[in-house]
C-alpha cells in the first residue's frame, strides 16, 4: 500500500450521527472483511437518495483484531488504548476491535446504514457501544460551550489529520481515539458563569479564548494546547456531539479526536487526568466522567475496498505461503 484515497474524515460536521463500536468474534474475520469491503457500497446504496443530507461512514480498525483480519503489518502508531489512573480521574480502557462514525443532517440516514451494518455482522461481531449523537444549538456541547473552536482549517487540516510519507504503507489513513463522557450537569450548572468561564478556559457566550494572565493552568484549553519543540501548536481534528437519554438521567459528550499522529491526542488525555504542573488534572473532569476509551485507525478507501487477507493456516497450525492481495 502506498496511499490513497482518506475516508471521511474531513468532512464538515453534521446535524446527526451514530457511533458504533464492536468486538468481532473468534471465526468472523472472513464476514467481517467483507463487510469492510461493502461499507462505501452501503453507504451509496442509503445516501443516493437523499444526497443532499451528505451521509457519511468512517470505518476504523482496532489493534486486538488488526492481526486477526489482515495480513499486513499493524500501521505504526495503532496499539490498545492505555488507560490513564490520575490522582483523582480514571480514563479507562474499553472493548474494541471495529468503530463506525455514521453522520448525516438527518438521523433516519444514520439509522438505516448503522442498521444494515449490524445486520451484516449479525453472528460475526457484537455491538460494545452504540451512541446516538445530534448537533446542539450552535455546535455547543450540553456544557454550553461551543465544541471544535480549534479544529484545523485549510491546508492544516490533512496536516493534522492523515499519515503522510512518515509511515508511507499506511498514507492517507488516519487514527481516532474516542472517549464517551458523563456530564454532572446538576453540579456543573451550580457554578457560576465566571466560574464556568475559567473551567474551561473560553467565554461562554461569545466562544472567545480567554487571555493567558486569565486563563487557569487547570482549565481545559490550557491542559489541550500541545506545542512541539518548534513552537508550533499541533492539532487534531474533533468531531465530539452531545448524546442522552432523559429518562436514564444519562447524558454526556461523545469524544471523536482524528489525528495523523495518535501521540497528540495522548498528550492531551495525559494533561488532563494525570495532569500537568501546577494543574493536577482537568477542571472539566470534576463534572465529566470518562466511562470508554479507544483507539483506531482509518485505514483509507482503498484498503477497505480490497483488504488483505491474512495467510491461510495448515492442518498443524503453521502458516502456509501465498499471495496476498493489496
Amino acid at each position: 500500500m502506498t496511499g490513497g484515497e482518506p475516508q471521511g474524515v474531513l468532512t464538515p460536521i453534521t446535524e446527526a450521527a451514530i457511533f458504533l463500536t464492536l468486538t468481532v468474534n473468534p471465526g468472523g474475520e472472513a464476514a467481517t472483511r467483507d463487510l469492510l469491503a461493502d461499507v462505501n457500497g452501503l453507504r451509496r446504496s442509503v445516501g443516493f437518495r437523499i444526497p443532499e443530507a451528505d451521509l457519511t461512514c468512517v470505518a476504523g480498525v482496532g489493534a486486538a483484531v488488526w492481526g486477526r483480519l489482515f495480513g499486513v503489518p499493524r500501521p505504526a502508531g495503532l496499539h490498545p488504548f492505555r488507560p490513564l489512573d490520575g490522582a483523582a480521574h480514571h480514563a479507562p480502557a474499553t472493548p474494541g476491535d471495529l468503530w463506525f462514525h455514521v453522520r448525516a443532517h438527518r438521523l433516519d440516514l444514520c439509522f438505516e446504514l448503522a442498521q444494515l451494518l449490524v445486520d451484516r455482522l449479525d453472528g460475526h461481531a457484537r455491538v460494545v457501544d452504540e451512541v446516538h449523537g445530534f448537533r446542539s444549538f450552535d455546535q455547543r456541547d450540553l456544557l454550553g460551550f461551543v465544541d471544535g473552536t480549534e479544529n484545523p482549517e485549510g491546508r492544516e487540516a490533512p496536516a493534522a489529520v492523515l499519515v503522510g510519507e512518515e509511515d508511507a504503507a499506511y498514507a492517507g489513513g488516519s487514527y481516532v481515539i474516542v472517549q464517551k463522557y458523563l456530564h454532572d450537569l446538576r453540579g456543573w450548572n451550580a457554578l457560576s458563569v465566571e466560574e464556568q468561564e475559567l473551567a474551561m478556559g473560553r467565554t461562554k457566550l461569545n466562544d472567545v479564548e480567554l487571555p493567558d494572565d486569565r486563563k487557569p493552568p487547570d482549565s481545559h484549553v490550557a491542559l489541550n494546547t500541545i506545542v512541539d519543540a518548534d513552537g508550533e501548536e499541533r492539532q487534531i481534528m474533533r468531531f465530539n456531539m452531545p448524546f442522552g437519554s432523559i429518562g436514564a438521567g444519562e447524558f454526556g459528550t461523545y469524544f471523536v479526536g482524528y489525528a495523523a499522529d495518535p501521540a497528540v491526542t495522548e498528550e492531551m488525555l495525559r494533561n488532563m487526568f494525570l495532569g500537568k504542573p501546577p494543574a493536577t488534572h482537568d477542571r472539566i473532569l470534576d463534572f465529566s466522567t470518562a466511562v470508554t476509551g479507544a483507539l483506531f485507525f482509518i485505514p483509507t478507501v482503498e484498503f477497505l475496498d480490497d483488504p488483505p487477507a491474512p495467510a491461510a493456516t495448515t492442518r498443524d497450525g503453521s502458516l502456509s505461503i501465498g499471495s496476498l492481495k493489496r
